[in-house]
């Protein structure tokens, strides 16, 4: 194996991938609001046995991206 390879010897780079980024924030953001919804269905019993605070993962989680979809709207993709 060679760790290092001379630029003549190299072979072009690839060509970007296209990737959906909007679908994959708005999958992403879904799938936090089910597991916020279902924290809070059982969040008497998280609070129970001291974890609480696991409500506010997917809170945060949803509040990110929703600020990811923003970001990429504000890119003009």
């Amino acid at each position: 194996m060679r760790l290092y390879t001379r630029s003549r010897e190299r072979r072009p780079d690839p060509p970007p991938m296209t990737t959906n980024e909007r679908s994959l924030v708005w999958t992403v953001t879904a799938v936090w609001l089910v597991l916020g919804v279902l924290a809070a269905v059982g969040y008497g019993r998280l609070a129970a046995d001291g974890r609480g605070w696991w409500l506010w993962t997917p809170v945060i989680g949803v509040l990110l991206g929703l600020l990811g979809i923003r970001w990429l709207a504000g890119k003009g993709r």
